[in-house]
């Protein structure tokens, strides 16, 4: 199965489906284990990409180790479900960094009540800012269309 995957170059890894030739990959530190992590997130059910997942995010350099994040993503777009260790290394890092898109596609693919505790707080501060961010940009339009008749009056 390894072989249709080139560790060399990537070519492939975005749909490897052997969880044991990703492992066999961290023990050689191979440079595309992100793709293929990504790869496993696609192919896989959340169980068995979890470790791995979580694996990448501690093991590979910084700009590499969005890559993980991104199959934490992937995870909640096609399963609509995390894993508990999936979760605990999202909270782990937390928003605004790295994992802020991983934790904006787990608010909006995972089901409300199958969100921990704190995911839900954090769904229902999002929840809040956009609501009161687009009131705010409604009245502002509002005034400010306000003040373009007061204007176009005066003229």
């Amino acid at each position: 199965m390894t072989s249709e995957y080139d560790w060399e170059s990537g070519e492939g890894l975005s749909g490897i489906d052997d969880p044991v030739a990703v492992d066999a990959a961290f023990e050689r530190g191979e440079q595309h284990l992100g793709t293929a992590v990504i790869g496993l997130a696609f192919t896989c059910p959340p169980v068995v990409a979890s470790p791995r997942i979580v694996r990448a995010m501690r093991v590979l350099d910084a700009p590499r180790r969005e890559l993980a994040f991104t199959a934490v993503g992937v995870v909640a777009r096609l399963h609509g479900e995390l894993t508990p260790e999936l979760y605990a290394a999202l909270r782990a890092e937390g928003p605004g960094g790295v994992a802020e898109n991983a934790i904006r596609d787990t608010l909006t693919f995972v089901p409300f009540r199958s969100l921990p505790l704190w995911f839900k707080w954090r769904w229902l501060l999002a929840t809040v800012r956009n609501t009161l961010e687009g009131w705010w940009l409604r009245a502002q339009g509002a005034v400010e269309e306000a003040w373009r008749v007061v204007r176009g009056r005066r003229s």
